[in-house]
């Protein structure tokens, strides 16, 4: 469900017109990018720490620090975060927990 979640957000990222400043961030292969967010996540959501394995401590804000993230950075990564969790069939409250972290997470990456 985890890797499906992921596909869907850089789907949704690359195909949404209101996304085009954080797709802009990326390269134009996704590939590298949905591998680490799903390695992140399987950790953070408490499974094997794959990221950490891999790449040490993800230092988010270092990671992100050249990137300019401003309120609409944030705000397009939690549209495409809420609109592929939507699309999963989980509890609703799990969803609820689970947007409410990103949106905290995401927040705390702001920059600008």
């Amino acid at each position: 469900m985890l890797r499906k979640l992921v596909n869907r957000f850089y789907e949704l990222m690359d195909q949404l017109p209101e996304t085009v400043t954080i797709r802009q961030l990326h390269a134009p292969d996704l590939a590298e990018a949905e591998d680490k967010l799903f390695m992140f996540l399987s950790g953070w959501l408490g499974g094997p720490a794959l990221y950490i394995e891999k790449y040490g401590h993800p230092r988010l804000r270092q990671r992100h620090i050249h990137f300019a993230i401003g309120e609409a950075e944030r705000d397009q990564w939690m549209l495409c975060m809420t609109r592929a969790l939507d699309e999963l069939e989980i509890d609703y409250a799990l969803k609820m927990n689970l947007l409410d972290a990103f949106y905290k997470t995401a927040d705390f990456m702001r920059n600008r």
